[in-house]
Order: structure tokens, then C-alpha cells, then sequence
């Protein structure tokens, strides 16, 4: 196993089609649009690949902030159905922690669904805390101000 970065050669559609699994509510041409975009503001990919297939994607971006110093945020991480459970997710997250070093990071960070009780487990177990609530408003496009 390997972690690549994300660029536009053989591999990339394999790459956006494990990462369809998390973010089922794009198609392939939004999602790849959607990266484009983000890639502006500094979100990066790299995947997890074996000989035959990806196994794994994350997507992350790097920041600076007075509570956390320099840090790592993952913001997007999916293992392919098909290899879960195979120590995927362990080898991935430990090239995190290894970067995050190399780097001068300070702390990694990531947000989980508080339904997604299996990544939950996982995170736990991979040394991650949890920190904080993290709260959020959906639909700030209907507000006025007063």
C-alpha cells in the first residue's frame, strides 16, 4: 500500500468513485468540479492504493489557528466498501500523524456525523478526542437582517 496525491491521470476517476461513497450527493462531474474549487483554498487529496485498486481517500486541508497552532483537518475520509476493516483506514491515518510531524502540525482534526458510530470507534481507537460540540446552521441563504 501506498498514499498518493490526487492528480489528473489513470487513477483519478477510481479515486472520485471511492470518495462518491461518503459524498453521495454529487455526481462524478460535480464532484470534480466541487474539488476544483476547493483546491483554490487550499483543500488537498491524497488515496491509499494497492496494486488493483484505491483503497482509501481523504481529503484535508492545513491551517493556523490561536486555539490549535498549526493542524491538519481532515475534512473529507472514506475507505472503499470493499477493503473495510482491512487496516486501511490505521495505515492512512498514520501517514496523517507521520505528516503532521514532518510538517510542524501541532494537532490533527476532523468532524464525524454523530450517527456514524463505526468511525467513531475507529477514531477513538486511532488516538483522536473528543474535544468539542461542534455546532451549525444549514440554510443562512434565507436569512435578512433586521
Amino acid at each position: 500500500m501506498e498514499v498518493k496525491s490526487l492528480e489528473r491521470n489513470a487513477e483519478y476517476l477510481s479515486v472520485l468513485e471511492v470518495l462518491l461513497q461518503l459524498r453521495s450527493q454529487y455526481d462524478v462531474d460535480s464532484l470534480s468540479a466541487q474539488i476544483e474549487k476547493q483546491k483554490l483554498g487550499g483543500y488537498q487529496i491524497v488515496y491509499v492504493k494497492d496494486e488493483h485498486q484505491v483503497l482509501a481517500v481523504a481529503g484535508y486541508s492545513l491551517g493556523e489557528k490561536l486555539a490549535w497552532g498549526k493542524y491538519i483537518y481532515i475534512e473529507d475520509l472514506v475507505t472503499n466498501d470493499r477493503c473495510r476493516s482491512d487496516g486501511v483506514g490505521k495505515f492512512l491515518m498514520e501517514w496523517f500523524k507521520s505528516y503532521a510531524s514532518k510538517i510542524g502540525c501541532q494537532q490533527i482534526h476532523l468532524d464525524s456525523a454523530v450517527h456514524r458510530f463505526p468511525a467513531h470507534k475507529f477514531y477513538l481507537r486511532e488516538g483522536f478526542n473528543i474535544a468539542s460540540h461542534h455546532f451549525s446552521i444549514v440554510g443562512c441563504e434565507s436569512f435578512e437582517l433586521s
